[in-house]
């Protein structure tokens, strides 16, 4: 087995060039990509459909509930799919562009790994466009709930047309939180190898909780989903004050704060990991 030496050896290699080189490869790598996936359009297509209506099924089985009890601790069933459009929107964004991350897992079992390291550019950025995903269904799904949600709210007075650009931002520095949880999960895997029950914890579990009120949870649970795992940044803080008018403003630029924040202890902790890594040798 070849040691850290060989792997850091590897990295030495990497050239890096200006960031317009780096954004006009990242595009052809996701053009390639984009076009092995749709290879056999009907099967991309009818996959994409399915996924959307299995779904919005999912929300229409939360949203019969909600019809009828009313509300869940005070929150209507238009803000519930508003928490559940912006989580889904914001995890599509980061699966989207950086799906192979939450798969990592695949690329240190077979040898893949070491390939990426003979590359002449950054292993995270040659990761990030492998296999692009345009998540059709996801979108379709999630831009369904959400204009729903906001048209719903809308026409009652609760919110004004400004809720959609700030949504916007909100859905972009939340793809970003949940990048970095994804990220800070797959760089464990470089000691552990292993990370997808881990990644059900820390990426699907924490988010799935997220979809809901963090008020109906537990405060040590709601804490740990804002602090330890900032799903509850994604979604729940920002509608505290879209929705509600709750706090002010500057939850906005918290928010922004926060996601350079895990953003860059999550590149450092990446970082750090690659030095831990030993490749398979094959």
């Amino acid at each position: 087995m070849n040691t850290n030496t060989e792997t850091h050896s590897s990295q030495k290699h990497t050239t890096f060039y200006p960031l317009r080189t780096y954004l006009e490869l990242y595009v052809l790598l996701i053009r390639t990509s984009i076009k092995s996936s749709m290879q056999y359009k009907l099967n991309f297509f009818l996959g994409s459909f399915l996924a959307a209506f299995i779904q919005i099924a999912e929300f229409l089985m939360i949203a019969i509930v909600l019809h009828r009890f009313g509300a869940i601790q005070g929150w209507n069933i238009y803000e519930v799919g508003y928490l559940f459009s912006i989580m889904t929107l914001s995890k599509t964004v980061y699966r989207s562009i950086a799906n192979e991350v939450h798969h990592l897992e695949k690329y240190l079992v077979s040898g893949d790994m070491d390939q990426l390291l003979t590359r002449p550019l950054p292993v995270l950025f040659t990761l990030l466009p492998q296999r692009f995903r345009i998540m059709l269904g996801e979108w379709l799904q999630g831009g369904f709930v959400f204009g729903w949600s906001i048209h719903g709210m809308m026409n009652s007075g609760q919110i004004g047309w400004i809720a959609v650009p700030q949504s916007l931002f909100v859905i972009l520095t939340g793809a970003v939180l949940l990048f970095s949880i994804g990220l800070a999960t797959a760089t464990i895997g470089f000691w552990t190898t292993r990370i997808s029950e881990l990644q059900t914890f820390t990426e699907d579990a924490a988010g799935t909780a997220a979809r809901f009120p963090l008020s109906l949870y537990p405060k040590w649970l709601a804490g740990m989903l804002l602090f330890v795992l900032p799903v509850g940044l994604v979604n729940y803080v920002p509608a505290l004050y879209i929705l509600r008018g709750e706090w002010g403003p500057w939850i906005f630029l918290i928010i922004l704060l926060a996601a350079i924040g895990f953003l860059t202890l999550s590149l450092r902790f990446w970082k750090f990991g690659m030095t831990k890594y030993q490749s398979t040798g094959s």
